[in-house]
């Protein structure tokens, strides 16, 4: 089994249409095994529960955003060392800088292609 057949991931954003967007980029990628979770403390209770290989997460969310989401990650054991890329239409220094410092594996701006959504999952995961 190929690793985009064997890749879990989760995809977490509250808005349903970007949602959709950045799941029918994994389709389009070939990437079939992932959950959606629409806000960030969900999703970390969930990925403590059962961890993946890769978090794909927006930044802007209520509750728990992309970076406290990332945060909640790594500091815990059983999740610290899972895959994250954020995805912003908003990549502020700050954001980034904040993002790198808590291990942010990489990032992708709003709006994106299938292509560079690939792109940057293979700098995470490997060749897909």
């Amino acid at each position: 089994m190929g690793l985009k057949q064997s890749l879990q991931v989760m995809v977490v954003d509250d808005m349903s249409v970007s949602r959709a967007l950045i799941t029918n980029a994994l389709d389009e990628i070939g990437i079939a095994n992932y959950r959606v979770e629409n806000d960030g403390q969900s999703a970390l209770a969930k990925l403590v529960a059962q961890p993946c290989h890769l978090v794909i997460s927006d930044y802007n969310m209520p509750n728990l955003d992309g970076l406290g989401l990332l945060k909640g990650l790594r500091e815990n054991r059983i999740t610290q060392r899972i895959g994250f890329i954020l995805i912003t239409g908003n990549a502020t220094n700050e954001i980034v800088t904040v993002g790198q410092k808590l291990g942010m594996n990489n990032l992708i701006k709003k709006p994106f292609s299938s292509v560079q959504m690939k792109d940057a999952i293979q700098r995470v995961v490997g060749v897909l």
